[in-house]
Formats: C-alpha cells, structure tokens, sequence
C-alpha cells in the first residue's frame, strides 16, 4: 500500500494524498463515519484520476468514491484494505452558456453552487434537496438524486446532457454531449447515472439548464383523508397547467416533530390534522399565477378536499414552510431509527402503510413511525424507530417494511440508492434477470471488482 501511495502522490502532488484526520470523514447524512481507509486520494483533474485509476486497477486496488457524504444507504463506507477517492478538489464550474442553456462542471462543485450560478445568469438548475450546500453534483448523478421538484422536472437524469467518467481502468470515457436531441447509437452517460460509482467515476458533466422563474406561490394545507390527497393532486395539476413544482407531503406523527423545535417559529397550523401538504408552483408572472394558484385552493376548499391552508405571502414565510418538510434532523430525538426511502404507485400506498403498519405492530405495539414524502412522484419517507438495536432487530424492521412493496410493484429506493443499505432487499424491486443483467454490466465496466465493490449487488 505504502508504494502504491508514493506512486499516486507522484501523480497527484503531496497535497492529493491525505492520511491524517481520514476516520474523522463523514460518509453519510446521518453524519457516520465508516471511512476506515488508510487514505484519501484527492486528484484535481480528470487526467490525474486516470493515472490514478491505471495504478489502482494494475494493483488491483479496491477504491470508494466519495462526494459531498450526503448518502443515506452507506454508499460511501470504506474498510481498511480501501483507498478513498474524493472529489473535493475537482469543484470547478467550467463553463455556462446562456443561449444552449447548460452548465459544464467538474464532479466535486456542490449542488447549491451550481443553483446559484445559473440564477445570476437568469437561469434554474432543477434539481433541489435539503442538503443542497454540501451534496455534490457527482454524487447526485451517480445516485440519480430525486428531491423536491421531480414532479414538475423530473429526477437527476433528466437534468444531465453529458458525461464524462473514468473507467475502472483509467480510460476517459468522455460523453459530453450538449444536446437535448443525440440519437447517435446507445446513450452512455445513463449506464454511469444512478450506478453509485460501481461502473465507473463520473469527473465532468454537462446540465441542462431552464429559464429562471421569478414567480412562486405556495401554500401549507391540510386534509383529513389520504384519498383526498391524491385527489387534490389531480386537481392542481390540472389546473395549474404544468406549473405545479412541488407537492409535498407530511403526516401528522412527521409535522407534529419538525414544525417544533429551536429556530422552528410558530407552526403555519396547528398540529392536530391527519395529513399536511406543501404546494408550490412556478411561473413567470407574480400577479396572475399567483391569482390562479388562490383560485386553484378556493376550489379545492370548496370541494372539501382542503379542511385548513395557509398562503405564504413573502419569501421568509415560505423558506419556513420548507424549513418544516426539511427538518429530518428532529428525528435523531428517537435514535436508533431508520429512515426508509420507498416508491410505489398513489393508488397502492394506502393499503401498503396499512399494512406495513401491521407488520411492524407485530414486532412492537410501541415503535415510533413517522412518514413524510413527494406524493406527487410516488416516493414516501418513512421512519421507524428500532424497538431493538441489533442486527436481528434491525432486519425485522426492514423486511416488515420492505416485504408488502413486493406484491405491489413498489421498489425499495425511490431517491436514495442501495448502497450497502438496501442490497439483500433487492430482490423485492428487481427479479432475477434483471440483477442478472447488473451483474453482466458490472463485469464488462469493472472486471477486477475495484470500483465500490460489495455495493449494489
């Protein structure tokens, strides 16, 4: 290992090798640091990488990628015979060009950077999340990160025109493609997207951009019946005439938690209704869209689907919506707790938690669930408190809630990925030719197993 470090230090300088402070690495959004590698490999430009990757892969060195550490599926856990990359000095934004509208960025620039970047140039990068200043966009496409506007945008994928990404063995497959229009044989760049860094590294990328949208409405309201729910999601989609951006959902054993707390403020309302949704559209005019957004609620009002609503009429009052919806964190207060990241059709999920809720009964009449999530897309959060903290414990808990998914042709992961987390579940959301298929993909990309080994399948 130590000839091998003097080998990359030769290659990257003395400043791209870390082997100080590395346990002290966060390696998730819960804050665990499972980095027990002997060093972190910071290279600052692709080239660098690829003389990096030709002595890992001529080693066969086993390496784990690592963006901002943001994860939920301990995608970026690495033991002692790993090496670390990172992508922290590779935060350059190349390039914006207004007229195609796109991006070119390095991996490591964080996703709030990239935001505001376009917006000084009158532009919107569409994909948003909580973790926003510190979530890197390399991380983002090799998870395909969902977050809070793929109603309207959809999930990272959709945001990404080009690739660039070095192989396993060094090779730079560059893909960069600035086109919203290339039917030019196979789409590369979507094998490297949502693969969590276990076919390839993902150094460079082109976004798309959309024009900026200076007008928003939002609204905190409240029903009493999940049905009402999706019926009021049909409603404002219809009209609104595609300008619905979010449709958030939060239980009342989530809202009851997060809208209290220091910083919190008073709640927009009060705790005591079922069901609270966070509704957002976008537009380009303040006055009208904001009108038809009020007519928009009066009607669903009227129809009994809202029982309670409040507008946010400035932009503090709306961060503060969000600050509730955002506020994951509130949760520590029942460690140990898992938090699930499930996706299944509208029409499923009232059955589903039903009987999720009995499984988990089953284990403990006494554990804390608590569910949040973009009903719009079909994808729930749901977080459940350990009634035992042992692997045996925690294995219950997930197959009570991973096993109703199966016969309702839900998935495992929604946004999140699967990482070491979710791989013995995959079963339940892919069948076997398709994880066959993985396996193939896995083997012709990375034929030595170095890259995230052990992760996904």
């Amino acid at each position: 290992m130590s000839q091998l470090l003097d080998q990359i230090r030769t290659i990257t300088g003395p400043e791209g090798v870390l082997t100080q402070g590395v346990n002290q690495r966060s390696t998730d959004g819960w804050g665990a640091r499972e980095c027990m590698a002997p060093a972190i490999i910071r290279p600052a430009t692709t080239d660098e990488l690829s003389e990096v990757m030709k002595c890992c892969h001529k080693a066969g060195q086993k390496i784990v990628t690592l963006g901002g550490g943001t994860n939920m599926t301990r995608g970026c856990a690495a033991g002692t015979d790993e090496l670390v990359i990172s992508m922290e000095r590779m935060n350059r934004i190349d390039v914006i060009d207004p007229v195609n509208r796109t991006m070119t960025v390095q991996s490591g620039v964080s996703l709030q950077r990239v935001q505001e970047h376009a917006e000084t140039h009158g532009l919107f990068f569409a994909l948003d999340l909580g973790a926003r200043g510190t979530a890197t966009i390399g991380g983002n496409i090799a998870t395909n990160a969902g977050g809070n506007q793929v109603i309207r945008y959809g999930m990272t994928r959709e945001q990404v025109l080009g690739l660039e990404v070095v192989l396993s063995d060094g090779r730079i497959l560059s893909s960069m493609n600035q086109m919203l229009k290339n039917n030019a044989g196979y789409d590369l760049k979507h094998l490297f997207i949502g693969s969590e860094g276990t076919l390839g590294i993902i150094t460079r990328a082109v976004l798309r951009l959309r024009p900026h949208m200076p007008a928003t409405a939002s609204a905190l309201v409240a029903t009493d019946q999940f049905s009402k729910m999706a019926k009021l999601l049909n409603h404002m989609e219809q009209y609104l005439g595609g300008k619905l951006s979010a449709f958030e959902t939060m239980w009342q054993n989530y809202y009851g938690i997060a809208c209290h707390g220091q910083n919190m403020g008073l709640p927009p309302l009060s705790d005591n209704y079922p069901f609270y949704i966070l509704i957002e559209s976008t537009g380009a005019h303040q006055t009208t869209d904001t009108k038809q957004f009020l007519l928009a609620l009066d009607e669903a009002m009227s129809e009994g689907l809202i029982v309670d609503a409040v507008l946010a009429e400035s932009g503090q009052q709306q961060q503060a919506m969000w600050a509730i919806r955002d506020n994951i964190p509130a949760l520590t207060a029942f460690q140990p707790i898992i938090l699930f990241d499930i996706s299944l059709p509208i029409s499923e999920m009232e059955g589903y938690l039903d009987d999720m809720q009995k499984n988990l009964s089953a284990i403990s009449q006494d554990l804390f669930v608590a569910i949040l999530g973009h009903l719009g897309d079909g994808n729930l959060h749901v977080a459940v408190q350990l009634h035992e903290d042992t692997r045996k414990g925690k294995a219950a808990v997930e197959h009570a809630v991973y096993a109703p998914l199966q016969r309702r042709g839900g998935s495992i992961s929604g946004e999140h990925g699967i990482g070491l987390e979710k791989k013995d579940y995959l079963h339940f959301s892919r069948n076997k030719v398709e994880i066959e298929v993985m396996r193939q993909l896995k083997q012709l990309f990375d034929p030595s197993d170095i890259l995230n080994c052990g992760k996904v399948i």
